[in-house]
């Protein structure tokens, strides 16, 4: 049995990453043996309900939905997560001694206080 794997092209709905995000990702891929990339997912948790899961990629899943990141490298989205997250733009700043992602996310209606949590 074969693995399908998606590609998407549309603008409409893609996510996007800063060349901030996108520089600090590839850092971090092209120290990890035989990854592909990172998978962008959404998890139940927190105040609000959901929230946002990043982990590295050494073999596609079925059904994933693959996108462009950069050289070789691609970010790979469950069919589930997808509806949350298509036309989320991810950025990476730097704040003094922390730094983080931060997710753009126009599907996003609320989150809670602390910030670890949104709703759609």
């Amino acid at each position: 049995m074969s693995d399908v794997v998606q590609q998407v092209s549309s603008s409409t709905t893609l996510i996007t990453f800063s060349d901030a995000a996108t520089k600090h990702v590839v850092a971090y891929l092209s120290k990890q043996n035989n990854c592909k990339g990172i998978r962008l997912s959404v998890k139940k948790t927190g105040c609000s309900g959901l929230s946002y899961v990043v982990d590295y990629v050494n073999a596609p899943l079925a059904d994933d939905i693959v996108l462009p990141l950069a050289s070789h490298y691609h970010i790979y989205i469950d069919k589930i997560s997808f509806p949350y997250l298509k036309g989320m733009h991810v950025d990476y700043v730097k704040q003094g001694l922390n730094s983080k992602f931060i997710f753009n996310n126009p599907n996003q209606t609320g989150q809670c206080g602390c910030g670890e949590s949104f709703i759609v």
